[in-house]
């Protein structure tokens, strides 16, 4: 059974007269289409990384998957249960991370989870939970409000963990966390998954999207462009490499420099180091020997999830990719 599956989902909003009608003077009431004809489908076990600039309606299809928003149109199933007729159900089996989640300032952090597991009928150990996410029972007995950033983070996450939900929903999870803690943030997605759980992870830290990720959704202006996983996405686009190059005798560069594909070559001594697409290696390879230089050592470092993003989201000729 698909964890998530969307079919068709469009969401519109309508302004009658407030800030929409300022920026789009009109008779009319002013629509935005935050979420148009939106299908895709993540499987059980699976972290699925969900991607796209500010504006791209990342927002609004977390928040149809959790009924907070009515899509304007299509079906969403989440967990096999319809996510508008059945949302008691989806949210009692779902783990939730919101970005930028505020705490109550007069709970103590072990107050909090005790109330997440309150609410979901579970029997964990709150301090456990805490201890789990990185705070100790020192900053467990505080109230939350004198909490920093990265601290209230963690606490959230905690929270998201109580009663070991089938579904985690993250969003933006490693905001305020310094390196241990986004390492650790890290580990426990991982960990979710290995026990069977689901992970929708949705970042702007692409490093960590593609530290954890099975696979990934790039969303531009409210459509799904790109699904795959993160070497499939790679291999659909011109994304650069680095390619490092060991040379014996002299090598010519401005030959390796005009080919197809390549947009610099720099010389470090013995080594050259190539920006170039995937498929112009090998031709940067037979141009440096036909010049009768001898290629004695090279390596490649593909290009990252950052690269792939912004080759697919800043091209806005870029295919639509199902």
């Amino acid at each position: 059974m698909a964890a998530i599956e969307l079919n068709g989902v469009t969401k519109r909003f309508e302004d009658d007269g407030g800030v929409l009608d300022a920026l789009v003077p009109s008779s009319e009431p002013a629509v935005v289409t935050a979420v148009n004809d939106l299908s895709f489908t993540v499987e059980s076990g699976e972290v699925f990384g969900f991607l796209g600039p500010n504006g791209a309606g990342k927002s609004t299809t977390i928040n149809m998957l959790l009924d907070f928003v009515r899509p304007t149109s299509g079906s969403i199933r989440v967990l096999g249960y319809d996510a508008q007729a059945e949302s008691v159900d989806v949210r009692r089996r779902t783990g939730v991370l919101p970005e930028g989640y505020d705490v109550y300032d007069r709970l103590t952090g072990r107050e909090h989870v005790e109330f997440a597991i309150e609410s979901k009928e579970a029997d964990d150990d709150p301090d456990e939970l805490l201890s789990r996410v990185g705070l100790d029972a020192e900053a467990a007995g505080r109230r939350a409000g004198g909490y920093s950033k990265g601290m209230a983070q963690r606490l959230a996450l905690a929270m998201a963990l109580a009663g070991s939900p089938d579904l985690l929903i993250l969003d933006e999870p490693s905001s305020g966390l310094d390196p241990a803690g986004a390492r650790e943030m890290r580990d426990i997605v991982r960990e979710e998954a290995d026990r069977g759980a689901t992970v929708f992870f949705s970042s702007h830290v692409l490093g960590q999207v593609e530290a954890v990720c099975d696979r990934v959704g790039i969303l531009r202006k409210g459509e799904l462009i790109a699904e795959d996983s993160i070497d499939g996405l790679r291999d659909r686009v011109e994304a650069e490499a680095i390619l490092r190059i060991d040379v014996e005798g002299d090598a010519d560069v401005d030959a390796v420099r005009a080919l197809d594909g390549v947009s610099s070559v720099d010389a470090d001594g013995d080594r050259l180091v190539v920006g170039c697409t995937d498929d112009a290696k090998t031709r940067v390879i037979n141009a440096i020997e036909s010049s009768g230089a001898t290629v004695s050592d090279f390596e490649t470092d593909s290009a990252s999830l950052e690269d792939i993003f912004l080759a697919y989201t800043e091209d806005e000729k870029q295919e639509v990719v199902a």
